[in-house]
């Protein structure tokens, strides 16, 4: 599919630019920096958090953005764009891409991932919809339910998908996902534990048009973490 947006994604490195209330960099300011930052180092596009961080972050950089609103609902574990309100929070904020959770868990208020997109329908937008996914399966309905962009985000971070390994030695599920993706004419983004030389390689190669990248470049508290890991680790020998 060609789009304006989507050309300017395409074969390239989108950043994730996020910190939760309880993170160190919390903060529309820095998030906004950030995104300068990826700017400078190449990025083709920024993943955002929230209204606040968002219009910031479209003041400081001109990049496309793929917006979600990350919030918690007692009666659903789904907390990427859950419902309508969230939604309308991204269009006010002007999003190039609104990303919601796509995947088969329970709702807020027991509804449907096929109610929130007639929703939406009936705001008459064009904005383009990404489906963030966990499973093979939620990923194949995503793409019959008319989503623009299909994406592994959620791989690991749901019970129906904490057996699913996208890195496996063949790649099977992967490619499998793209393949469907890509024959039905929709876009592909690889995101969700990217954080190898050897995964993202093997995710072009597959055939992901772009590819999003989050904790590893903005999260310098679990970058840290990683490297005190691998440092203990190197001690732990020496013994």
């Amino acid at each position: 599919m060609s789009n304006k947006t989507l050309d300017r994604f395409s074969q390239g490195l989108i950043v994730s630019c996020q910190a939760l209330p309880d993170e160190p960099l919390h903060s529309s300011y820095i998030m906004a920096r950030m995104a300068a930052a990826a700017l400078e180092g190449g990025a083709v596009g920024i993943r955002a958090n929230g209204y606040s961080d968002i219009v910031e972050i479209k003041k400081t950089v001109d990049l496309p953005v793929i917006g979600i609103v990350k919030r918690d609902y007692d009666d659903s574990p789904v907390y990427i764009t859950p419902t309508i309100k969230e939604v309308k929070e991204l269009l006010e904020a002007g999003v190039d891409v609104i990303a919601l959770d796509a995947t088969t868990s329970i709702r807020p208020n027991n509804s449907s991932l096929e109610q929130l997109l007639a929703e939406i329908k009936e705001l008459d937008t064009d904005v383009l919809l990404m489906a963030d996914c966990s499973t093979i399966a939620e990923a194949k309905k995503a793409v019959d339910l008319g989503f623009d962009i299909i994406s592994t985000t959620l791989v690991g971070y749901t019970p129906q998908s904490k057996d699913l390994d996208l890195s496996a030695d063949d790649y099977a599920p992967l490619k499998e996902i793209i393949e469907y993706t890509k024959a039905n004419g929709k876009y592909f983004i690889a995101e969700g534990n990217m954080d190898t030389e050897e995964k993202i390689s093997n995710a072009i190669k597959l055939g992901a048009n772009s590819i999003v990248i989050g904790s590893m470049i903005t999260r310098p508290q679990l970058i840290t973490k990683r490297f005190v890991n691998i440092v203990e680790t190197a001690k732990d020998k020496l013994c």
